[in-house]
């Protein structure tokens, strides 16, 4: 199927054929039939992308700012690959769509297969969306109409904030699609409005649908004809839907409202306000939040939970259903803002004219019909035969991490890349044309299924690694898993029980978990200079881990197990690796901070040695991430950032290492797995310490004791 893509470095628009998205639990895919270009928010993506590297910082100060703290704390070349990583990878383009149900996922009521409904989904032939982001198309809704569903619910969201009340007089200042729609709406509400645009031809629109508007190019003066339409009392009301860098449609606007008058940005503009502006009158000033409450929100989106009606009336889908009821009411026309209509295939060169055609309004894209369903593999070069003593990898799951660090790895180590995939088929399309793969898919049953395959690499979100990884193992594959390996004990069980049923006549498939710490050449140095011990260690890893969002979905328990389940197993095993002897006791202190992130673990070791991590989302950006100190025989040793290497008591001079950019180990890691394949074995960190450092985090996450 086709999708379309935007590069942020370049800003260059392409239609890909991607496979068509898979469905998951809680969506629906859903075959588009017509989709809207939100030409505010295309456009300014358009011209980010195509901005000069010194534009695109000044654009985002906040972004130069991260890149500096990384440049300090991890080194110049990993900080520069991240920033290219990001810019290179594409985005898509799109949120506003109409179109017929295919599939329906598990828990998902009130929608079937052949149901016309409007999505938020991006440009697109198949889309695959959540459950609350999807409403039913009344009959006698034409398909190009709902696709403005979405857009006008942005639009909708605002005018609920704003409270209008029948007979109140409200202006919109920015004639564009959410300004057009968002006057029908206050008309529809029972209010007098004016518009304001420096658009000649959007002024006559909002004229034709009912509105007193003014052209500011002409030197309209907005206070004036406010004043003049309220009899000097000022406007109730202002719909701030432009689009530009400056303040002054906000300066404007309160200079237009009476006393106690309520403004609503639901556009984007400069915020420089003015406490005269707003002290005098107590105006009231708010932010509209995109399509209404759930959005954002993980349990709403993702989960498909529902406020309860009685306390939240108006939710993101109850926002589409009530502007797909005025559509079929009449009470919003959207004909005059369809610029015209255009056939998907041509999208390349609509898109290359964006900048050129300041006066388009509405631009509906138009799909063709399908007669089958796409596919969810594209070949992109011909399979090759799957030689066992050569690593001949697919890799499940296409996100940052994956394309950034763990698929270059491989590459460098001269792994044969064979299959990508991704559940929506357009992120695994980008990598498997970057690093030449032989096909991609959505489905992962086709990719540990397949016969080229014989190493399966898992970078999938946190939930799904156990379920992919007992399904390669019994399939005879090799497997790498990026951690965590499982994220409870049943899941745990199971892996370790499809591990030793693949071993059960001797030799079988390695398993791997991405422990890549132990393979950084700070750590390797600094264990070989502990060979020999007689005494036991104390070992004081400090993590600055900094702060993730409560709604990110590592901090999910049932998606990413949360952090110290998906991150802070890293730690415990390089303890692990360091004091080379199993964990006897383990305990979990946690702050009272909601969020699970701010905790130290203590660890005890059959020689008598004690360890400590102390994973900390509470401090501050600037300082490093990570140190390591290790206490034994009056010495000591510490490991700054994967960056140096310092010791006491290692001889008349202390001891000094420092490295010209930090080296996590991620591609020796990959080297001394590809080697083991291709040597048959062992594997290069031995399974039972893989399967004691997992089962030691889930008792500790769990609250068992040990």
């Amino acid at each position: 199927m086709l999708q379309i893509s935007q590069s942020l470095r370049t800003g260059e628009v392409k239609l890909v054929e991607v496979p068509a998205p898979l469905v998951r639990p809680g969506h629906v895919v859903v075959a588009v039939t017509r989709s809207l270009v939100s030409l505010g928010t295309e456009r300014m993506l358009l011209s980010f992308g195509q901005a000069s590297w010194l534009n695109k910082a000044r654009q985002q100060p906040e972004k130069v700012r991260q890149v500096l703290r990384k440049v300090k704390t991890d080194g110049l070349k990993p900080t520069l690959e991240t920033v290219k990583n990001k810019l290179d990878r594409p985005i898509p383009l799109g949120y506003s769509a109409v179109g017929q149900v295919l599939e329906v996922g598990s828990g998902v009521e009130g929608l079937s297969p052949g149901d016309r409904v409007v999505c938020n989904g991006p440009h697109a032939e198949v889309v695959c969306v959540p459950e609350n982001l999807c409403a039913k198309v009344p009959l006698g809704v034409a398909d190009e109409v709902a696709s403005f569903t979405v857009v006008a619910a942005i639009a909708l969201q605002g005018i609920r904030l704003a409270a209008p009340t029948l007979g109140e007089t409200f202006a919109v200042q920015g004639l564009g699609l959410i300004g057009l729609l968002a006057l029908q709406l206050l008309k529809a509400n029972g209010c007098r409005v004016l518009g304001f645009d420096p658009d000649p031809g959007k002024v006559e629109i909002a004229r034709s649908l009912g509105a007193d508007a003014y052209c500011l190019g002409e030197g309209a003066d907005p206070t004036a004809h406010a004043l003049q339409a309220t009899g000097g009392a000022g406007l109730d009301g202002v719909i701030i839907a432009a689009s530009t860098k400056s303040s002054e449609p906000v300066h404007q606007a309160a200079d237009m409202c009476r006393k106690r008058a309520r403004i609503v940005l639901v556009g984007v503009v400069g915020l420089e306000l003015s406490r005269a502006d707003f002290y005098e009158k107590e105006l009231s000033f708010q932010v509209s939040c995109s399509y209404g409450p759930g959005r954002y929100e993980t349990p709403y989106e993702q989960k498909g939970l529902d406020y309860p009606i009685g306390f939240v009336r108006w939710t993101e889908q109850r926002n589409f259903n009530a502007v797909l009821e005025l559509m079929a009411a009449g009470q919003i026309d959207v004909t005059p803002l369809i610029t015209r209509e255009v056939a998907f295939a041509e999208a390349e060169e609509v898109y290359a004219g964006l900048a050129r055609e300041q006066s388009l309004l509405g631009l509906v894209f138009s799909y063709p019909e399908r007669s089958a369903r796409p596919s969810r593999t594209i070949i992109l070069r011909p399979s090759e035969t799957r030689q066992d003593r050569v690593p001949c990898v697919g890799v499940l799951g296409a996100g940052n991490f994956a394309g950034g660090v763990l698929i270059p790895a491989l590459a460098k180590a001269g792994a044969r890349l064979d299959a990508i995939a991704s559940a929506g088929g357009h992120s695994a399309r980008y990598l498997g044309d970057k690093f030449d793969f032989g096909f991609v898919t959505s489905e992962s049953e086709s990719l540990i299924g397949s016969p080229s395959v014989n190493t399966v690499v898992i970078t999938t979100r946190h939930a799904d690694h156990a379920e992919h990884a007992v399904a390669a193992l019994r399939a005879g594959k090799h497997v790498f898993v990026e951690k965590p390996l499982a994220l409870d004990l049943p899941s745990f069980e199971r892996v370790q029980a499809a591990y030793q049923a693949a071993h059960e006549g001797g030799s079988g498939p390695l398993l791997m978990v991405g422990f890549n710490r132990r393979f950084s050449p700070l750590v390797k140095r600094a264990k070989a200079l502990l060979a020999g011990r007689a005494g036991p260690l104390a070992l004081i890893y400090t993590v600055n881990a900094g702060a993730i969002p409560a709604n990110h979905w590592t901090q999910d328990r049932e998606i990413g197990g949360g952090r110290l389940l998906g991150e802070a197993c890293h730690f415990v095993d390089l303890l692990r690796f360091f004091v080379d002897k199993p964990i006897t006791g383990a305990t979990l202190t946690e702050a009272a901070t909601g969020t699970r992130d701010v905790a130290t673990l203590s660890l005890e070791f059959e020689d008598g040695s004690i360890g400590s991590v102390h994973y900390f989302a509470n401090g501050h950006k600037a300082f490093p991430k990570e140190r390591l100190e290790v206490f034994g025989e009056g010495r000591v040793l510490a490991i700054d950032n994967f960056r140096s290497l310092s010791g006491e008591g290692w001889g008349r001079k202390a001891l000094s290492h420092k490295l010209r950019h930090q080296d996590k180990g991620h591609q020796a890691e990959i080297e001394a797995f590809l080697s083991a394949i291709r040597a048959g074995g062992p594997p290069p960190i031995p399974p039972e310490e893989l399967f004691e450092v997992t089962r030691v985090m889930i008792d500790l996450v769990e609250g068992s004791v040990r």
